[in-house]
């Protein structure tokens, strides 16, 4: 007998396996695809800055072009060295302190690793 897994929204332990390839909750009544499971394990984000680099918490990068502050009128310049990174998921996906600046997120795309 194979383990199957918890549901995604309430993580009940008791799911059970429909005869059309779905996992079901009894709990809360959620349906999930048995290959969406599958391809979601094995899928781990992964990344990657400007020059095709993986990064990973802890790096130092450097921004490739000058960044327009929103909400204000300061502007983090090209060349500028970020250290002690790190990843988070979401449309900025670099969260760091920049000197002068203070918090901020980032884009991957638009930093390279030192």
């Amino acid at each position: 007998m194979s383990t199957l897994p918890p549901c995604s929204q309430c993580q009940s332990t008791l799911t059970y396996e429909d005869g059309g390839g779905l996992y079901i909750c009894p709990e809360c009544g959620h349906e999930w695809s048995a290959q969406t499971t599958t391809e979601a394990e094995s899928e781990e984000r992964v990344h990657r800055d400007a020059a095709g680099n993986v990064l990973s918490d802890g790096d130092s990068v450097t921004v490739i072009k000058d960044l327009k502050l929103k909400g204000s009128s300061g502007v983090v310049k090209m060349g500028t060295k970020v250290k002690n990174i790190r990843l988070v998921d979401g449309d900025h996906d670099i969260d760091c302190k920049i000197d002068k600046f203070g918090a901020m997120s980032l884009k991957s795309e638009f930093v390279k690793k030192m």
